[in-house]
This record gives C-alpha cells, sequence and structure tokens, in this order.
C-alpha cells in the first residue's frame, strides 16, 4: 500500500503554470540585453535554480546572442554573478505566486484522513520556500515535510531529497511511495529514487499556460496538449500520467492495486 506521496511545488501544488521562475528568468535576461525564450527557460524546469540558470545559458538561442553580445560563451563567473541577480527577482515576485491550483487543497486533506503522509521536493531553495510555504498554508496547502536541494547532497534528477523525505516521514520501503510533479526533472527524480513516479499536465510547466488559458482551450486542443505533454513525461520515466492534481488520488488506488499483484516500481 502506498503510505506518502511527495509533491513538488510550483506547477504541481501551487503557482498554475509555473510562472514565478518563468518571470524572474525572462528578467534577469532582459537585462543583460538576451532574448530567452520561453522554451529555453521551462525546458529545464524543476532543478535546483543554479543548476537551472546554467542550463539556459547552454541553450543555443541564448549563447549565441551572448556571444554575439559579449564575445565568448557565458562563464562560471557569469553565471554566479546572474544567480545573485536572479534570487532577488524571485523573491520579489514569489508570494504571488503561492496560491494552491485548484484541487491541491482537497487531495492533500483527502490523502491524510487515508493515513499518506505528505513530503515534498523543489527546485527553490530554502530561503525560496521560507518565503512561499507560509503563504500557501495560509490558503490551506501543508504538507508534513519539504527538502530543497540546498539541503541534500544534490538537487534533481538525484534521488537525495526524496530520499531525505522518505527517512524523515519514517516510510519505508520506497515502492510504498509517490512522487509526483510536472516537470521531467521530477518523473528523473522519482525513477532515479525507486519510486512511483506520477506525471501532471495541466497547471504544470510543460503545458506553460495560465488557468484562463487553459479554460479557453477547445477539448480537442485540450486533448492535442494531454497527448504532447503525457508523451514527454512518459520518456522520462513517469510510470501514470494524470490530468490535474485532484486525480492522483485515484492514481494512487490504481498504483495499489499493481502493488497487490507483485508489481513494483
Amino acid at each position: 500500500m502506498i503510505k506518502a506521496v511527495i509533491l513538488d511545488w510550483a506547477g504541481t501544488m501551487v503557482d498554475y503554470g509555473s510562472f514565478a521562475p518563468v518571470e524572474a528568468f525572462k528578467r534577469l535576461f532582459a537585462d543583460r540585453g538576451i532574448d530567452a525564450s520561453n522554451e529555453a527557460i521551462r525546458r529545464p524546469m524543476g532543478r535546483m535554480k543554479k543548476d537551472h540558470l546554467r542550463d539556459i545559458c547552454a541553450d543555443a538561442s541564448v549563447s549565441a546572442q551572448w556571444a554575439g553580445r559579449y564575445g565568448g560563451l557565458p562563464t562560471e563567473s557569469d553565471i554566479e554573478e546572474m544567480y545573485e541577480a536572479f534570487e532577488p527577482k524571485l523573491f520579489s515576485i514569489l508570494g504571488q505566486f503561492a496560491v494552491p491550483v485548484p484541487g491541491a487543497v482537497e487531495l492533500a486533506a483527502n490523502l491524510k484522513r487515508q493515513g499518506i503522509r505528505i513530503g515534498s521536493t523543489t527546485g527553490y531553495t530554502r530561503p525560496m520556500m521560507d518565503v512561499l510555504a507560509p503563504i500557501a498554508a495560509k490558503h490551506g496547502y501543508e504538507p508534513d515535510y519539504t527538502v530543497t536541494p540546498d539541503e541534500a547532497a544534490q538537487g534533481r534528477p538525484h534521488p537525495w531529497m526524496i530520499y531525505r523525505n522518505a527517512e524523515a516521514l519514517g516510510v519505508y520501503p520506497m515502492s510504498g511511495i509517490v512522487k509526483c510533479g510536472d516537470t521531467e526533472a521530477d518523473m528523473r527524480e522519482g525513477r532515479n529514487a525507486g519510486v512511483w513516479s506520477v506525471g501532471v499536465v495541466f497547471g504544470g510547466n510543460e503545458l506553460g499556460l495560465s488557468k484562463e488559458e487553459t479554460d479557453a482551450l477547445t477539448q480537442e486542443e485540450k486533448d492535442r496538449l494531454y497527448k504532447a505533454v503525457s508523451e514527454r513525461l512518459r520518456d522520462a520515466g513517469a510510470h501514470l500520467i494524470i490530468r490535474e492534481i485532484g486525480e492522483l488520488a485515484q492514481a494512487i488506488g490504481l498504483i495499489n492495486e499493481k502493488l497487490a499483484r507483485g508489481e513494483r516500481p
């Protein structure tokens, strides 16, 4: 039986569409005369933010613009300087993106009623979570435990944050844990930890749409986007895909059936 769920934050439980990091990175590169595309910014989403920044700098378009403007590729010194500038930009807007996504609060209450512990991992550092988590709690979402990448040996896709959650929550074996998130990094993190990986599409980074933009889609458009995002998440290791976070309880039921048949992640 599933004993614990490890949930991602932005794009999964809060910040519908995962817009806070995108906005902060956009402003960061614009300040340096670089037009970083949404694709370049969203592709590494879920990683520790400094690693995320390195990945954006490695994007072909970004690196070409940087070389044309500064005469060479971004150096580690450039990345350190940019990261120092990035943190204040993110902190200045983070509180605006702490509202739980539709269905998140109800899901958490449902899991707790079933005796399922709720842990969490994130690409945000502890100081960032110190801003975000209290606001989310005021809106009704408060997991039992949170681990940030600066509190572990490495962030995603490494499994260490999940292991730290399992230890703190007192849950084992790893087959009794579900990791749910909206990015490829989340799916790889779960796979590397030996837990069940569940990807969520609507409200997540891979889709990258606001709630209003999502609601404006036709059913045909929703089905097409769901299929495209599902394929990316499955390729990254997802065992199951759900449309919205509220469907996770049903997915856990399916996983419990798999466990009863002797299947393991």
